[in-house]
């Protein structure tokens, strides 16, 4: 089984599978659902209910030139209204840098993807309009089934990279923190 088939074996009939119809229908110029939603449900799937790192919000990244922030609160309200009992957080990777000191301009929503801060949580999964699964793996996924936390090549000297992975080690014992590439 090649790794896509497994990653959307283990998102089925999760919540990820549940909003991803509701995110397609808002039609956010390539859009992406990546980050700790896609990562926790795997490790949760994989290691079992002694890794307490569940959804928190589910991150949807889009790319858009000539968008701004309104169309991320629309998208944002639109999804919680669907679904009061989660959180989501929307973001325009092409204006992303104009808002948040420190960032670099992104060319595309793979772009802002690549840049997260561990190839974990660097996995995205959207659905297309067909319905059918795609999916964004620029690092692979075997640090994702593995429970490896490894930093993304622009934050390998990050200390947010660092803290974040802290916070995941002290969730869930299975996982493995990997300081390089």
């Amino acid at each position: 089984m090649n790794g896509n088939t497994r990653l959307q074996m283990i998102l089925a009939d999760t919540p990820v599978d549940q909003v991803l119809p509701a995110i397609a229908k808002l039609h956010l110029p390539d859009w992406w659902l990546a980050g700790g939603a896609v990562r926790n449900t795997v490790w949760h799937s994989i290691f079992g209910n002694e890794c307490q790192l569940f959804i928190k919000d589910f991150d949807i990244a889009f790319f858009d030139e000539a968008g701004n922030r309104s169309q991320e609160l629309l998208a944002k309200t639109s999804l919680t209204e669907q679904f009061p009992q989660h959180q989501f957080d929307v973001k325009n990777q092409a204006s992303f840098a104009r808002w948040r000191a420190g960032k670099r301009l992104y060319t595309s929503t793979e772009d802002g993807i690549k840049d997260w801060l561990h190839t974990a949580t660097a996995v995205g999964v959207r659905l297309d309009a067909n319905g059918e699964w795609e999916f964004f793996t620029p690092y692979g996924l075997d640090d994702l089934f593995a429970g490896t936390i490894r930093p993304t090549p622009n934050h390998l000297d990050d200390p947010d990279a660092h803290n974040k992975a802290s916070g995941f080690l002290s969730k869930c014992p299975y996982l493995r923190l990997v300081d390089g590439q």
